[in-house]
């Protein structure tokens, strides 16, 4: 591959094969077809993606949210509840006490993906969002642990989640904050926005200048069975507190599916700060129509002419099956349009950085 190329990168799951959701359902063995899931994963990202980074596309994950509190006992089932738009929701638990400590971390996964990859491919590692894990604490405190008590520990376990990743050499990490959007939709002050930026701020300021530029966040309105949780919330409100809190060097944008996207580039190029990398989303994982690579490319350039191509990048607009439960976007479909992707980032930088 060409070393002017513009970065790409895929943000997460890739939807999982017919025999590993069975096994998921109790009809087949869940270890051997998780294994076979992410062999196959692993080699047809590593052959369509070449020399950009891949991922385990979250094949084992119970859900892109949910891997670092999976099998706790002490979780109640009635927290936040996130309506989408086609009627159907997602509702995170609460905890019941405490001290709060992640049931598992990142890197065992990527260890696994590491393991099972084509030799020499570089593996990205997508983690989720310190913010995330705040929302579990319940409306009531609970007697003896604070909720101050508990956000101490869930930023001690972030910062963990992530530094493992990058001493296991994870090519990049990725935080996933899904919720900052809804955020604006559950608090339209944005008050709720500013406490999760913050939380997250905590947890990238534990690490280095360095270490900061392979730390990235991606932000969507959600993409579950199709459909969407914050679309309606005017994105412009969300990008310029993203850029100009976030010390991480590494930002994720959905934006092929967005109504407006010059109008979020534009956004984008008042809010951005020098050295950041900014991922446009060139591909619409909630469409199965999918995109051509001159489509792709066309979108790309459009981009570029917001952003400089020194600091543009290309990604998907989110995680094609976030939820192992979710069967809607089919597994064919999924890899044509990570195809077109890298595809049209060849097209596009042999335009742009010719």
């Amino acid at each position: 591959m060409s070393a002017i190329c513009l970065p790409c990168e895929g943000i997460g799951s890739v939807p999982r094969p017919a025999a590993l959701q069975a096994a998921f359902g109790g009809e087949g063995d869940v270890v051997e077809q998780t294994r076979s899931a992410l062999v196959d994963t692993l080699a047809r990202l590593a052959e369509t993606c070449g020399d950009y980074p891949i991922s385990d596309g979250e094949q084992s994950k119970p859900s892109f949210a949910t891997y670092s509190i999976s099998g706790i006992k002490t979780l109640k089932p009635d927290g936040v509840r996130i309506d989408f738009l086609d009627g159907h929701f997602r509702q995170l638990p609460v905890i019941s006490e405490g001290p709060f400590e992640y049931s598992s971390y990142a890197v065992e996964f990527l260890r696994v993906a590491k393991s099972l990859a084509p030799v020499g491919s570089k593996i990205k590692q997508a983690v989720i969002s310190a913010s995330a894990m705040s929302l579990l604490y319940p409306s009531e405190p609970i007697d003896g642990y604070t909720r101050e008590a508990f956000i101490a520990d869930v930023v001690r376990c972030a910062v963990k989640d992530i530094r493992l990743c990058l001493d296991e050499g994870a090519d990049s990490v990725q935080v996933d904050m899904t919720e900052a959007r809804l955020s604006l939709k559950l608090d339209p002050s944005g008050g709720l926005l500013t406490q999760l930026l913050a939380l997250n701020e905590q947890v990238f300021a534990a690490f280095t200048e360095e270490e900061k530029q392979k730390l990235g966040i991606h932000v969507c309105p959600g993409a579950d069975a199709d459909s969407v949780h914050s679309a309606e919330i005017d994105y412009t409100l969300l990008i310029t507190p993203l850029l100009q809190t976030l010390t991480c060097k590494r930002f994720y944008f959905q934006m092929k599916s967005e109504a407006e996207p010059d109008r979020h580039l534009a956004t984008i190029r008042g809010a951005m700060q020098p050295g950041q990398l900014i991922f446009i989303g060139v591909t619409d994982v909630n469409s199965t129509r999918v995109e051509t690579p001159e489509e792709v490319s066309a979108f790309i350039e459009k981009a570029a002419s917001f952003i400089p191509c020194a600091q543009l990048g290309v990604c998907d607009d989110c995680g094609f099956s976030p939820f192992a439960d979710d069967v809607s976007t089919s597994r064919d479909i999924a890899f044509a349009k990570i195809a077109s992707r890298v595809a049209g980032t060849k097209l596009a930088s042999a335009k742009l950085l010719a």
